[in-house]
């Protein structure tokens, strides 16, 4: 592998969960690179991180950035951590809703894991981790088009994670329960107007869906990608990592 800086590329990297992501991974001696759309929001990110504006829903986009970013080094890491999220009873979710969720939860993790796969193979060295959610795992009321995108993004992780079985490259997934950050601070907003409730009650009401009883700090989503990132975790491939308290049997 040599002895140069590692390369981790974060999408979504502007967001709650990939903000801590790209600090930990930072902390942790790589070069960060930070993908998102908003160029406001990816120039406070603190340095050393670097921002680069990308769509990655745009499959010409991701092809030049990732062909950009490797110019000169490979990437060691990449994490998938753009999405988005909105509620809605099923006969109420447009098809517009629809495939906005499936572009940016999904289609984004395809294209960028397609994009670096093959050089990992190459070197026989990668780390994928795929943000998704413990909705991966079930299915809740009102969010037919987060939860079935998060669940294609998880079986894409562990296809790619068959694919590489045996290799040095590995793919696996951090899901957890709602994280304290900008996405889940828009669906208290929605439950408050929409249920009358004060902006506590709805938060703790979202909290409490999941056994741990309190919103996943983003640093704790971090840690998890940090070590599923190390040399420590060489040896898992194709997990689902759950961060909800104890709730989930795989």
């Amino acid at each position: 592998m040599g002895t140069s800086t590692p390369l981790a590329v974060v999408s979504g990297g502007a967001g709650g969960i990939g903000g801590a992501v790209c600090a930990a991974l930072s902390r942790d001696g790589h070069r960060v690179v930070a993908l998102g759309r908003d160029p406001s929001r990816l120039a406070r990110l603190a340095r050393p991180v670097e921002g680069r504006v990308c769509d990655v829903t745009d499959e010409a986009a991701v092809a030049a950035a990732v062909a950009e970013i490797a110019a000169h080094e490979p990437i060691s890491v990449l994490v998938n951590s753009a999405g988005t999220a909105e509620s809605a009873p099923l006969h109420r979710t447009t098809l517009e809703a629809w495939n906005t969720h499936f572009a940016v939860n999904a289609t984004s993790a395809f294209l960028l894991t397609r994009a670096v796969l093959p050089a990992m193979r190459e070197r026989d060295h990668g780390r994928v981790v795929f943000i998704a959610s413990t909705a991966a795992h079930a299915g809740t009321p009102y969010t037919a088009a987060y939860t079935a995108s998060k669940h294609a993004m998880l079986g894409l992780a562990r296809t790619v994670a068959a694919e590489v079985a045996g290799t040095g490259v590995t793919s696996n997934a951090v899901c957890p329960a709602f994280v304290r950050s900008p996405m889940t601070e828009r669906s208290v907003r929605r439950i408050a107007e929409r249920t009358g409730r004060g902006p506590e009650d709805a938060e703790r009401a979202l909290a409490e869906a999941a056994p741990l009883g309190r919103l996943v700090a983003p640093d704790e989503v971090a840690a998890a990608v940090s070590y599923l990132a190390s040399g420590a975790a060489a040896c898992v491939n194709g997990q689902s990592l759950v961060l909800d308290g104890g709730g989930i049997q795989q």
